[in-house]
């Protein structure tokens, strides 16, 4: 029993550290794009850091002056720019490489908005690469149904049939689950909905005769969706049930999963929009969503089943943080950018001072939500 109960500690303690790692990575990958941007434009930077808090490793660059660290709390890193934060540096124009630099906000406005932006713009690359990597080496992870009720009224030929792996739906694309959410909402019980579906070793076309309506409030009644198409429900032991809908690798050729990976990542990016305004209409409550602790759990869940998984769930996570971080929230890059563009309109910009105290606030804020989301899950 000791022995069984020390696995499982370490098996967890793994799995954390996994997830963890993820994060890390593409926190990391994030700040590296602002780090390119603006060296490639000359702006002076200070200090590239991996985590936070106090330094447990730190370089100097000899001509550059700039220190690259990594630091003890793996949540997070920054690259910091001279003067980014408002704040006057005590010499500007000096000389880096024979090169003269200028501060983070002596540059036009077009030029930070291009170095805020690059952050963003490298996680959405990265995540793009790891999809197409895992589409070419596993397949895309598609829908199968293992379960259908059949009646008199709904028969195998208006129905699906058990191993039927759902690749399009009312000639659209599937990748998520949401996706057919969106496609066959408002939809009345007895209309018919036509699917693409491998079969067989082959594709076919189905047409499913709806068994309910297709009200769905929010993104998360797939309950409602399973029972609209037909879906069995298997109960478990522990009096659970579930809908026997599960996962499967399908593969399509080079370019076309290539192609499949620029749109699910697409899709990841508009299901974020689809669950922020949920959110604001308050469709979907606060206990659906969840902070640092809760994302570090469901990372290490899915992570931790395998290749695939961790794949899928690193560019979920850099989709995620592309998305977010582009909002004009302060604190974050595309409240920044909504700045630099003010300033570049007005010929003027918001005083600096007055700016550090709005993006100090959104921070705080931005602090007290993921603690309360995350409290949320677990009363």
């Amino acid at each position: 029993m000791a022995l069984l109960s020390l696995n499982s500690v370490l098996n967890t303690a793994a799995a954390v550290l996994l997830a963890v790692l993820i994060l890390l990575g593409m926190i990391t990958v994030h700040e590296f794009g602002h780090y390119l941007a603006g060296k490639a434009l000359r702006f002076k930077i200070n200090e590239f850091a991996i985590g936070f808090g106090p330094a447990l490793y730190k370089r100097t660059g000899k001509k550059s002056g700039e220190v690259f660290s990594v630091r003890a709390l793996p949540l997070g890193g920054y690259c910091a720019f001279e003067g980014e934060d408002g704040v006057k540096p005590l010499e500007s124009g000096r000389y880096t490489n024979r090169l003269k630099y200028k501060t983070f906000n002596e540059h036009p406005p077009w030029q930070r908005i291009i170095v805020l932006l690059a952050g963003a713009l490298m996680n959405y690359i990265t995540a793009v690469i790891i999809i197409t990597a895992s589409f070419l080496c596993f397949g895309q992870m598609a829908l199968q149904v293992n379960g259908v009720v059949y009646t008199d009224v709904y028969t195998q030929a208006n129905s699906f049939v058990d191993g039927d792996v759902i690749l399009q739906a009312e000639g659209r694309d599937i990748y998520l689950t949401s996706d057919l959410l969106a496609l066959l909402y408002g939809k009345k019980e007895g209309d018919t909905a036509a699917f693409t579906v491998a079969r067989s070793g082959g594709t076919e076309t189905v047409y499913v005769t709806l068994r309910r309506d297709c009200d769905f409030e929010n993104s998360s009644e797939v309950s409602k969706l399973w029972s609209a198409l037909g879906i069995d429900t298997e109960v478990r032991q522990d009096g659970n049930a579930y809908w026997t809908v599960g996962v499967t690798n399908y593969r399509f050729g080079f370019f076309k999963s290539a192609g499949r990976a620029v749109s699910y990542s697409f899709k990841i990016a508009g299901t974020i929009f689809k669950v922020l305004g949920e959110l604001l209409t308050g469709s979907l409550g606060l206990d659906a969503v969840g902070g640092p602790v809760t994302t570090i759990m469901l990372t290490s869940q899915i992570a931790s089943q395998g290749v695939q998984s961790f794949l899928e769930i690193a560019a979920y996570i850099g989709v995620n943080l592309a998305v977010f971080n582009l909002l004009p929230i302060p604190a974050l890059d595309g409240s920044k950018i909504v700045f630099c563009i003010i300033e570049w309109i007005f010929k003027k910009p918001v005083p600096r001072k007055v700016e550090a105290a709005i993006h100090a606030a959104g921070f705080v804020a931005i602090l007290v939500f993921a603690v309360l989301v995350d409290i949320l899950q677990f009363v």
